[in-house]
Order: C-alpha cells, then structure tokens, then sequence
C-alpha cells in the first residue's frame, strides 16, 4: 500500500503481533536449532527476532527439510544450505553491488537453495565476503574465521584498512582481556586478529570493503622483526639507535626512503626531526601482487598504500630514486630495493618484519606496526581517517614516531 498524507501505521497492535509471530514460525520451520555451534551466535538477527518476536517453541509436528549442510561456495566461503532461510541478499549483492552475478537460487520453495554460477564468477568476485556480513543467520561462513571464537571472546577496534589508497573503514577483532587464552601453545592467537569487518562511511567505502580488508590478519600476522642488528648480529637496542645517530650525523649526503604506510603523525615527527637534515624519496611500499584486482569503479585502487597522500601533505614532493652520491641512506618500512643503494652508502632500515634485508643493513632499528598504535590516514581523496591501536608494543620494538626525536644528534655520545 503506497503511503499517503494522513495515514497512520500501528507497528505494535495485536494483530501485527500475531502476523509476526506467524512469519517467525514460518521462517524457522525448517531452520536447524543448531545455535550452540554456529558463528553467527550472538549477532544474528534471527536470534534476535525470534526472541523478541516469538519465543515460542514451534508448533509444527512434521519433519524438518535437510538440505546440504556444508556446501564450499569458494576457497573463501562455507554455505549452510539448513540455516538459509532464503532471503536472497547474498544473490542481491552479487548483482546490485559486486556485479559479479556469482550467485543464484536453484528449485523452488522450501527446496530452493543458493549455488555459485557456473563460470565461476563468485570465487573471483573481490567483494564477496560482504555476504557473510549480509546473511542475516548462519548460512554464510568465513573459512578462516569458522569455529575459532566465539565473538562475545572479541571486541572490535576502529581502524583503517591500509591495503590501498581509499582507506576503507573496518573494525578489527581481536580477543577482550578477560577472555584471554591461557595455554602456551595458544596464547600467541591473543595478539592477534581474529577477523575484519566494514565500518560504514559514506565519505570512503560505504557499507563495503573488498576481500583485502578481510585478509589483514594474515599480512599483520606475519613474522615479526625481534631485534636491532649490526650487520646481521644482534645488538642492544640503545646502542642501535646511538649508532644510527652517529651514522646521520657523519653523513655528508644523506638521504630517506619515506614510507607510503606511515600515519601522518608519524611523517610529521619525521618532518619534525630529520626533514631539513635528509633529502627524501617516496616509495610504495606494497605493489598489487599476482591475481590482485589493480582497480575498479567500486572501491578498489592501484596504489596498494594507505597515505601516500599524507606523504605529499606532510613532506610536499619527495624524490623517487636514490641519488647516486648518497653516502647514507635511511630506508623506512618495506618494498624498497636495496640494489638501488649506492655501493659505499651506508644504511640504516626500519622495518616491522623479519626479512633478509634486515641482517644487510649497517643497523636495523625494529619498528610497530599499525595495530600497535593509534594515528590517522589521509586517503587519495583528501579524507582523513583515525586508527586506534589494538595491541600492546612488543619488547624491543620502538614506536618511529618516538625514534626519529633520538637520532637527532651530534654523534655516539650526543
């Protein structure tokens, strides 16, 4: 019925009370009451409906209809056929959105279930996690994410995913204090991600983030960098940093590799400290990687960086090669080629993950990662967005915003 001037709609009377219970009883007819082992437990909003609603045990005496229970929809994604109540958002967003037309509803009425096309379209699709988001009960399930936690275990940190220039909003999941898991051989997972999910922000990615967002936790979950070094050796952390000092200070051309995955805060402590002693060169840090979607008109961009924009409002306009006559260069964060490095040029690199170049460097300063501190991105847009941090900061590790302030100096003893 279209709405018209002087109408009025009563949503709580008797009837619409009735009708509801009615459709409630309908949709769970033939839904498994399998709520203690499913994912979806505690946010789905058939839970929440059937206990607002109804309440009721059902009424029906017959059978319930079995359909497939565990169905791969891609390398991604786990179908629940029992638990789909056949709303056909997940179809919707393949259409509406991704425009993949990955998925589709095959037979009729209570048979009907959801199935990928046959040209294999949804497994490629870079958004189709957001129909796990979009499934209103448990039928849609992240493989990385099934039967790990319980998600009353975690709490969400608002962050920024850097896998590319938009600087999507997303919420990080990791493990609530009082929830912490107790066994050695688990008690790493505690600091760690446990899944990602979108942040709404009609100024960046709307509702939506692609598939990228979804793996950080295995591109922060990497290997981590434990230690200062000299040339591959271990060395104190303090005696790391006085002999990066005193490798800027003797330097007659000295020269930095500025991070494209800085905050601004931290490029603005950079700028602080070191920006009139250094000549700069940006550099991306991540490039698309084989199989990635470069770009579209949906969110996805080429620049696989968080703030290189942040770069050119904080430094202005850096170089892009390292001048051959270097004589020092201070190489910040990951993806630079080292074999650009002039031969006699010493190096001091900053970098948060254990790689070969670390032991290459004349000294390796360890550094945190995004998860490790709160700051801001400014996206290719002009839109600035906050991240906050999740973790504690490892033992040995420094925070670069606080580092650039002490390799300010006049030498070893300054």
């Amino acid at each position: 019925m279209p709405a018209a001037d002087g109408m009025v709609v009563f949503t709580a009377s008797d009837k619409v009370k009735a009708r509801r219970k009615a459709t409630m009883e309908f949709i769970t007819l033939n839904h498994p009451v399998d709520c203690g082992i499913c994912d979806k437990a505690g946010e789905c909003t058939l839970q929440d409906y059937h206990f607002e609603y109804n309440g009721g045990a059902s009424v029906s005496r017959d059978a319930k209809t079995h359909a497939t229970k565990h169905f791969d929809l891609s390398d991604r994604i786990v179908l629940d056929n029992e638990r789909c109540i056949q709303c056909t958002r997940c179809v919707r967003f393949t259409r509406e959105i991704s425009k993949s037309n990955g998925l589709g509803m095959l037979d009729r009425g209570d048979h009907s279930i959801v199935r990928p096309s046959a040209d294999g379209s949804f497994a490629k699709d870079a958004y189709s996690d957001n129909v796990i988001d979009l499934c209103p009960v448990g039928a849609l399930l992240a493989k990385d994410f099934l039967h790990k936690a319980r998600v009353w275990y975690l709490k969400a940190t608002p962050s920024v995913c850097p896998g590319c220039e938009r600087g999507c909003g997303v919420n990080l999941w990791h493990r609530k204090d009082e929830w912490m898991l107790r066994s050695p051989r688990q008690a790493a997972r505690n600091d760690g991600l446990d899944r990602v999910t979108p942040i709404e922000n009609p100024a960046v990615n709307g509702p939506w983030v692609c598939n990228k967002a979804r793996d950080l936790p295995k591109l922060l979950g990497r290997v981590r960098a434990a230690g200062a070094l000299f040339k591959g050796a271990p060395a104190p952390l303090e005696a790391a940093v006085l002999e990066a000092r005193a490798l800027i200070a003797e330097a007659k051309r000295p020269v930095a590799v500025v991070s494209s995955w800085a905050s601004n805060e931290e490029l603005a402590a950079f700028k602080a400290a070191l920006g009139g002693r250094l000549a700069l060169v940006a550099k991306r840090d991540h490039e698309p990687q084989p199989g990635e979607v470069v770009q579209d008109d949906l969110l996805i961009r080429a620049d696989k960086n968080p703030n290189a924009a942040g770069v050119r409002a904080v430094l202005g306009e850096c170089g892009t090669e390292v001048p051959k006559d270097a004589d020092l260069v201070l190489v910040w964060g990951e993806g630079f080629d080292f074999r650009a490095v002039p031969a006699s040029a010493k190096i001091v690199f900053l970098n948060a993950f254990l790689a070969p170049e670390n032991g290459h460097a004349d000294v390796f300063l360890p550094v945190s990662i995004q998860t490790e501190r709160s700051g801001h991105y400014t996206n290719f847009a002009g839109v600035t967005s906050r991240f906050e941090r999740c973790f504690a900061l490892p033992p040995g590790v420094l925070h670069a915003e606080d580092l650039f302030g002490s390799l300010v100096g006049n030498g070893r003893g300054a």
